[in-house]
């Protein structure tokens, strides 16, 4: 993957420096949806001489390239994940911070028909769910599994 990061970025014309090398190889290997700092530690391993300024910056010629996708999860920190055709929602286990991708035809079919309920072709949308293991207390006032909360 890190050979398509480069040869996206190569494709869109922008400047391959060595530090953009390594961070573009950090992505490519790191498995998940790694926020800033994560990016940080692991090309600063590989290249003690990068700052994190050039990571941030570099991320963010990144996305402004349409290389990566910057996400939100509501913790704080923006992540980042490979742009890739296929399209894919999110569901965040708020307990331990981790991101599973799954794709369901019966929500992508919903989605269109609600959009076409109210006059409108769906263009583009974006889903992420925050959820608890249910072998899990929650503690935090949310409902039980079928309690109703959205």
């Amino acid at each position: 993957m890190r050979r398509r990061i480069e040869q996206m970025c190569v494709e869109r014309g922008l400047r391959m420096t060595a530090q953009r090398r390594v961070v573009a190889r950090v992505l490519g290997e790191t498995k998940g949806h790694p926020d800033a700092e994560e990016v940080y530690r692991s090309a600063s391993a590989i290249d003690r001489k990068i700052s994190i300024a050039t990571v941030y910056r570099t991320l963010r010629v990144f996305e402004e390239a349409g290389i990566l996708q910057r996400l939100e999860f509501g913790d704080g920190r923006a992540r980042y994940e490979q742009v890739r055709g296929d399209h894919h929602d999110h569901l965040i286990d708020t307990s331990s911070g981790k991101v599973i991708e799954f794709q369901n035809d019966q929500i992508e079919a919903l989605q269109e028909e609600i959009a076409a309920e109210h006059g409108y072709r769906l263009v583009g949308h974006r889903m992420e769910l925050y959820a608890v293991p249910l072998d899990k207390k929650d503690n935090g006032g949310g409902s039980k599994p079928g309690g109703g909360r959205s």
